[in-house]
């Protein structure tokens, strides 16, 4: 049995403090080098944990660490002791600390989900946001393996990814066919696949919400006069900026055999109606009756 490769490293920090340790005559470099990180440590617990314990003490360290090492692991330096040490002396610990942080809080402020709502807009939960993404990512034992790298570089893919999905939606609602769709709350998925449903019926709209009436007028239209599902979705494409065609693309592709299948067959109107608003539509879905 072939067992997987896997790339393991310490904490970059420990990297460029075990170069420097190789170092001669550097005793003066390494106190104020100690020094800063002693400084960060102690600003990390205040915020972060509790400067008062020793456990608190222990975190804001480890904290500490794997935050360095996350503003090290980003800049385009190789990924050496020497390097490292050679980055870390020239910008000092503060300003490599205050690098990691800023990734932090820019992975942060893209969200965490395609349901976006107006509670994501509140300082506390924004707050709190941070503080999990640096405790998961920046944790660091100098003694132990260390992957915030990889944790950061999967998590920053994961929301660009959401990014990309909730921009859609909203160019989505902002083009609906009645006019613009306001609302802080947003189901990104439900847009775009409604978006994409109605968009087989191949007649110029671009429907980002909809009610039971619309999937049903939908439904029987589309019985009737079996559409060209291509030509439909190929007029949804060249309507919308090209930066979303992948996203859109996924969903055609997904919906092919999907639900439009079920929509072009004989299932009852009411399944497909429950299954588009379970699985589909959600909230963006106005009930118009039982």
């Amino acid at each position: 049995m072939k067992l997987a490769h896997l790339t393991t490293h310490p904490p970059h920090l420990v990297s460029a403090l075990e170069a420097l340790a190789r170092r001669a005559d550097q005793q003066d470099v390494a106190q104020i080098l100690l020094n800063e990180l002693s400084g960060i440590t102690v600003l990390v617990a205040k915020k972060f944990t509790n400067e008062r314990t020793a456990d608190g003490l222990q975190d804001a360290f480890h904290l500490t660490v794997g935050c360095v090492s996350l503003g090290i692991s980003q800049a385009t330096i190789p990924q050496d002791g020497e390097a490292q040490l050679s980055f870390l002396l020239h910008h000092g610990a503060e300003y490599v600390f205050q690098m990691g942080f800023r990734h932090i809080k820019e992975v942060s402020a893209l969200p965490y989900t395609a349901y976006v709502s107006a509670f994501d807009n509140d300082p506390f939960v924004q707050q709190r946001d941070i503080k999990v993404l640096f405790m998961e990512i920046c944790r660091a034992d100098p003694m132990a393996t260390w992957t915030g790298d990889k944790i950061y570089q999967r998590t920053l893919q994961e929301r660009q990814n959401y990014q990309r999905i909730v921009s859609c939606a909203k160019w989505l609602r902002q083009k609906h066919y009645a006019g613009p769709i306001h609302d802080a709350d947003l189901d990104a998925h439900a847009v775009i696949s409604i978006a994409v449903i109605f968009a087989i019926a191949n007649d110029e709209r671009i429907v980002a919400r909809a009610g039971q009436k619309d999937i049903e007028h939908l439904i029987q239209h589309v019985r009737a006069t079996p559409p060209d599902i291509d030509a439909g979705w190929s007029a949804l494409l060249k309507k919308v900026p090209s930066t979303y065609h992948p996203t859109l693309r996924g969903c055609m592709d997904a919906y092919r055999n999907t639900i439009i299948k079920k929509i072009l067959s004989k299932t009852k109107i009411k399944i497909i109606l429950t299954e588009l608003q379970n699985a589909y539509a959600g909230s963006e879905m106005d009930v118009d009756y039982d």
